[in-house]
């Protein structure tokens, strides 16, 4: 009886041995950032202007679609990244009358998406040293596998915003 007993445990014994096995999981890498979603060309499917004293104040109507004015529909924006991810310039196409700088650098307030309710902002630049800023649009949906990205300008006085312009873009392959 006793034989059958080591017998048993070493049986055992070799069953724990071949289950260990180390799984190679692959080579680390660096976590996706908005700079990889947002990199590329985008096509504008929709521009909202939003007067923000006339939502405030319940006055209608408060918003309009600009998207067939004015040429918006050639509207057109590139943001491009270089070799290791990081943001590089921005150019924007298609005979349109200027909300932002047509072209510049860029760059995001965070390189990931914020875990709170506060969006990343994309800061405009005219300098490639990055320190003359000429606007900053708020990037309210991250472009995720459908390819779609949605950001706001705003335009203030004195510290007040008085209209915001909503772009819905779709990524261009």
């Amino acid at each position: 009886m006793r034989s059958k007993s080591y017998y048993w445990l070493a049986l055992l014994m070799c069953f724990f041995v071949i289950s260990c096995d180390n799984t190679e999981d692959g080579s680390y890498v660096d976590p996706i950032t908005i700079y990889e979603k947002v990199n590329g060309n985008w096509g504008l499917t929709n521009l909202k202007m939003v007067d923000e004293f006339a939502k405030a104040n319940k006055i209608e109507p408060n918003e309009e679609n600009l998207s067939t004015f004015f040429n918006y529909e050639d509207f057109k924006i590139k943001f491009n990244v270089d070799e290791k991810n990081q943001p590089a310039s921005y150019e924007v196409t298609g005979n349109v009358p200027p909300l932002f700088a047509p072209k510049g650098y860029w760059e995001l307030s965070s390189d990931f998406q914020q875990t709170n309710a506060n969006p990343v902002k994309i800061y405009l630049y005219s300098d490639a040293q990055k320190t003359q800023k000429t606007d900053e649009l708020k990037l309210t949906s991250v472009p995720g596998k459908n390819g779609e990205m949605e950001f706001q300008l705003a335009h203030a006085s004195g510290g007040v915003t008085f209209v915001t312009y909503v772009f819905k873009l779709n990524a261009i392959n």
